[in-house]
């Protein structure tokens, strides 16, 4: 049986924690920072981990992260 492949976007955009989490960047913060408050700026640092939801896709995606 040949080997699954992985998406390369879900490789670039996404890490699986040791627990089996998602964690991936936080979003909204591209471009438009004068109209976003200090506080959305402030919570938007470093990473989050996804919902269940989303987590279920991400990992579809990356057959070899679980």
């Amino acid at each position: 049986m040949p080997k699954m492949k992985t998406k390369s976007s879900c490789k670039k955009r996404f890490k699986v924690t040791a627990k089996g989490r998602v964690k991936a960047g936080q979003a909204g913060k591209r471009h438009g920072m004068i109209k976003r408050t200090n506080k959305f700026l402030r919570n938007a640092r470093g990473t989050t981990t996804l919902a269940a939801a989303d987590e279920k896709i991400v990992k579809s995606m990356m057959p070899y992260s679980r």
